[in-house]
């Protein structure tokens, strides 16, 4: 964190920003609500933990609050100092008291790019495939790498969100997403220049939410079975 943000964005973000912000979580699994951000801040988006915002005046960086009471913040500080400065994240420039100025990432998610009719090339997945590579050979263990996650800017791919990655759990998302990528979006959806309606891309997500669950309860079935097999020889 050598590269300190400007003395001017701290203090705005001191005495003005955290004094008045108002948001709360009130679900951890839907995004947090924002009930009052004062001017001139922006909302740039909110996750199930955290808010982020930017102020006009400073626009390459972004601030990442974190709402009372949910966890994330010190590992997400960790995250980012094992990750170091690699051209596909992200670089936190300053962390403290539950919220993180960040170098800001520009560009369009995967899952926007759809819904766009954006023509995604293979070097993006490639980019996103080294810079995955990379977090692991930093200790790190690239978790929750989806659509909404990852983007694309001039033809590059950047990954947006890595307060996941200290999890050790397996996560399959990426491959997945790679799968289709190669088995249905290069060789059908591309060609056709299509756009994605959000109620289609919606309902993707929920399909393979229920797959992946139902697939790690079978998972789990077998292997319950497998262990009282076991007890009772």
């Amino acid at each position: 964190m050598d590269k300190l943000p400007p003395k001017q964005l701290l203090e705005s973000i001191y005495q003005q920003l955290l004094p008045t912000l108002q948001i709360e979580s009130i679900n951890p699994r839907n995004p947090i609500k924002v009930s009052y951000l004062p001017q001139p801040w922006r909302l740039l988006g909110t996750g199930n933990y955290a808010a982020v915002v930017y102020h006009p005046d400073y626009p390459d960086s972004v601030v990442k609050i974190y709402a009372p009471g949910r966890p994330g913040y010190e590992e997400e500080v960790e995250v980012y100092r094992r990750l170091g400065s690699h051209p596909a994240f992200s670089e936190c420039l300053y962390a403290k008291d539950c919220f993180l100025v960040l170098k800001r990432l520009y560009g369009t998610t995967l899952y926007d790019c759809l819904h766009l009719g954006l023509p995604i090339p293979k070097q993006v997945i490639r980019d996103i495939d080294k810079a995955l590579d990379y977090a692991q050979s930093r200790g790190l263990y690239p978790h929750d790498v989806h659509g909404r996650n990852v983007m694309m800017h001039q033809g590059r791919g950047l990954v947006v969100d890595i307060s996941d990655f200290l999890h050790q759990e397996a996560c399959s998302k990426w491959k997945d997403l790679k799968k289709a990528y190669y088995w249905f979006y290069l060789p059908i959806l591309s060609p056709l220049r299509l756009r994605v309606p959000y109620s289609a891309l919606d309902m993707s997500r929920k399909c393979y939410r229920l797959g992946t669950s139902f697939k790690n309860s079978c998972c789990q079935l077998v292997q319950r079975l497998g262990h009282f097999k076991y007890l009772n020889r």
